[in-house]
């Protein structure tokens, strides 16, 4: 699981849910800009985040994944797939963030939500920035959902403030990706819309429905586009972000029920990425069994 650009703690809901640790091993990790991973200078492309998983996979072990990405983070799990498509088995893409297609609905978010939270980030105003984007993208009950659905996280968001406006922000405007780029992705997808999202995620949703080869749509009744956090059991449920999987899979019954936070080298993994250093940490992992 790939959390969000504006936490850590973005995939925790799913983690709790007895029906991914039973079937499945449940990796997730902070991306380099969040919780103890690296910081780094300028702003980390999506192909740069994309060879962070790939090499943190291959370092756990782990052959091939079901890949679970939310908004930002589906660029991510996509850009894996064009990557390194041995390493991907599946992809679960809840309410992407791109492709965006040139709407009037998109260039109004572009105006009224991003550039205005960019507007107010560069004035010094961090808390207002992140205001005008969560309820440009959330809603604007967004704190009520996010205080009962993942406590804490909000003073989270507005320390990660810096990373998501200066790194994570511009890494999606620059991203690129296009149908002939989708048309590689060979994996199946299924692509998650929250019922009550803003239309700009069902135009995007609408682009992916279009271009990837393999892909079933699945939308949440009466979720937002915090989709996870809102309704973890729905989405975790059913197969819907985690799809059945071939015989050579890493599933089978889990021998812990709960996260068990690995340490390969002390309490942090180090990994290369063009010759520098970096490091990920905060890894938690529901064993099961390896089926090969």
């Amino acid at each position: 699981m790939i959390h969000w650009g504006v936490s850590a703690r973005w995939a925790e809901p799913l983690l709790a849910e007895p029906i991914l640790a039973e079937r499945y091993r449940v990796l997730r990790y902070h991306r380099v800009g969040f919780g103890g991973s690296s910081r780094v200078e300028g702003p980390p492309s999506m192909a740069d985040h994309a060879e962070h998983c790939r090499l943190l996979l291959r370092q756990l072990g782990i052959e091939r994944a079901h890949v679970v990405g939310h908004s930002s983070s589906a660029l991510i799990a996509l850009q894996l797939a064009l990557d390194a498509p041995d390493v991907v088995q599946s992809l679960a893409l809840m309410d992407a963030a791109r492709p965006a297609p040139a709407t009037e609905s998109q260039a109004a978010f572009a105006r009224e939500v991003a550039a205005a939270a960019i507007g107010r980030y560069r004035a010094g105003d961090a808390a207002g920035a992140v205001d005008i984007w969560a309820r440009g993208v959330f809603g604007a009950g967004y704190r009520a959902s996010l205080d009962h659905g993942l406590p804490g996280v909000f003073e989270e968001i507005l320390a990660c403030a810096d990373t998501f406006f200066a790194q994570g922000l511009p890494a999606v405007q620059q991203w690129s990706f296009v149908e002939t780029d989708a048309r590689r992705i060979a994996q199946p997808v299924l692509a998650v819309l929250g019922e009550n999202s803003a239309p700009t995620f069902r135009e995007r949703r609408d682009l992916l429905l279009a271009w990837l080869p393999s892909v079933e749509p699945f939308d949440l009744p009466g979720a937002t586009h915090l989709l996870h956090i809102e309704h973890p059991h729905e989405i975790a449920g059913a197969d819907l972000v985690l799809r059945p999987t071939p015989p050579r899979t890493f599933e089978l019954r889990s021998t812990l029920p709960q996260p068990l936070p690995i340490s390969l080298t002390g309490r942090m993994r180090r990994i290369q990425i063009r010759g520098r250093p970096v490091t990920v940490s905060s890894i938690s992992l529901c064993r099961s069994r390896v089926s090969r």
